[in-house]
């Protein structure tokens, strides 16, 4: 007898349990509707999302530094560490300034903010101060200063990840100078830890529904969708904007490496969506760590590119403060000149790099570039304050994607990218189990010690054969 065909809701109810992509996306819509037809009850599920953000952020910190260090000891090659790290910071710099070329362009040929004729006096701007809490980006000197640890301990009980990179290096640099020899067992438990941290990882990521439920219902019920009528016009160009430089992102990637960006999204769908409902690419860079792992990356690019990304690598937020200066200064009928407009992507290429971690960053950074032109009133900053949280789904796609392609395009340019690994994986060919799921089915979010291969350069041959999967 021919097998019997599942039901339909017997399908649909198989693909709940097992996908963690079907949950999220149930989520999302479930969040949206609860936001909408009840906006006064759905603002207390915030807690859901900020929960599960907290509880990512824990591992953040030491996972890069087990990474980064296992990456530098298993490459044997401190120089080829430093030679990633330069050019990923050329990459990052020429991402970001294309991103803020690109904006500018955008916002002269739409004009988003032209024809509004706001009068700047009407505007609250102690707005602005109670949403960035009367704080201020750093100086270039603050940010370098910041950047190197005061304590051990401090650099990952506050999170700072450039002071935990900086650690990792000087742990990875002193393993190779000291040699394997002579410190036998720190490195295989250095490995481990990174193991267990992937488990748990897995573990945590079970509540990404909730997740994205308790935030995207906060998000709706306390902004509502009307904002969206009257600010159309700018979150369309926004929107727009930066699909284009994805397109661009797409371009690079397939230049550079032959990789498919439309491959890689589908690979990272669930992370993608966790992102978005989540308003964070915090809460996804374990498991972007991972996959980027799994597509042949190397351990010591991915550990040092993504992380720096998050800091000197933010390409939707360069797209939006450039669009977004624009807009304030249109809006107040301000007609910024060639040379001002080039003074905004000069004053943006700095101030954008020390946007991560500071609250109302975005704001800070329009507030800094408007003071530096002279032309704009600081307090026009305030025409963002009922969009700003509508963009963070388009800021937290493009720097996520914008961080992952700088990992493949970097890692390529040192010889650390397995290419044919790389396009298996994509292809959905790979037959080794998933370092930390990749896939639909539940059993991939919760890897087993058995079934997560150890970490290391793709290339390299281990020590002991890979275990069957059964």
């Amino acid at each position: 007898m021919p097998p019997s065909v599942p039901s339909l809701s017997r399908r649909v109810a198989r693909t709940l349990r097992t996908s963690l992509f079907a949950q999220v996306l149930c989520a999302l819509v479930l969040g949206i509707v609860v936001g909408k037809l009840w906006p006064d009850t759905a603002t207390a599920f915030q807690p859901l999302g900020d929960g599960f953000t907290r509880l990512i952020k824990t591992v953040i910190s030491p996972l890069v530094f087990c990474v980064v260090v296992v990456g530098i000891a298993k490459a044997g090659d401190l120089k080829a560490f430093g030679r990633i790290g330069v050019k990923a910071l050329i990459w990052f710099e020429v991402a970001s300034t294309a991103a803020l070329v690109i904006g500018l362009v955008a916002a002269n040929v739409v004009g988003p903010g032209k024809g509004m004729n706001v009068d700047p006096s009407s505007l609250d701007a102690a707005a602005v101060n109670q949403t960035t809490g009367g704080g201020h980006l750093p100086s270039t000197t603050e940010f370098v200063l910041n950047a190197l640890p005061e304590s051990f301990v401090g650099a990952f009980a506050e999170n700072e990840l450039l002071q935990v990179l900086i650690l990792a290096c000087l742990v990875g640099a002193a393993l190779l100078h000291l040699g394997h020899t002579k410190v036998p067992k720190i490195l295989p438990a250095i490995d481990q830890a990174q193991e267990v941290i992937f488990t748990v990882v897995g573990f945590i990521m079970r509540l990404a529904p909730l997740a994205v439920f308790g935030a995207m219902a906060h998000l709706v019920g306390n902004y509502g969708l009307g904002v969206m009528k009257t600010y159309a016009k700018l979150i369309v160009l926004c929107y727009v904007a930066a699909a284009l430089f994805v397109v661009l992102l797409a371009v690079a990637l397939r230049m550079v490496t032959g990789l498919s960006l439309w491959k890689f999204l589908r690979y990272i769908r669930e992370e993608m969506l966790l992102a978005l409902g989540t308003a964070s690419t915090e809460s996804v860079m374990p498991r972007v760590m991972q996959k980027l792992r799994r597509a042949g990356a190397r351990d010591d690019a991915v550990g040092l590119v993504l992380p720096t990304g998050y800091s000197f690598n933010l390409d939707g937020a360069s797209l939006y403060l450039s669009i977004g200066t624009l807009f304030i200064a249109q809006a107040v009928g301000v007609d910024l000149s060639l040379g001002q407009q080039i003074t905004v992507v000069l004053v943006l290429m700095l101030t954008s790099k020390g946007m991560a971690g500071i609250p109302g960053s975005a704001f800070l950074a329009l507030s800094a570039t408007a003071s530096s032109l002279g032309a704009i009133p600081a307090g026009a900053v305030a025409l963002l304050l009922g969009v700003d949280r509508i963009m963070d789904s388009m800021r937290v796609v493009t720097n996520l994607l914008g961080n992952c392609v700088a990992v493949f395009a970097v890692s390529r340019w040192e010889g650390a990218l397995d290419i044919e690994r790389a396009k298996k994986t994509l292809d959905g060919e790979e037959t080794g189990p998933p370092d930390g799921g990749d896939g639909d089915e539940a059993r991939a979010v919760e890897p087993t010690a058995a079934e997560t291969p150890a970490p290391g350069i793709p290339a390299q041959k281990p020590k002991e054969p890979a275990p069957e999967v059964g």
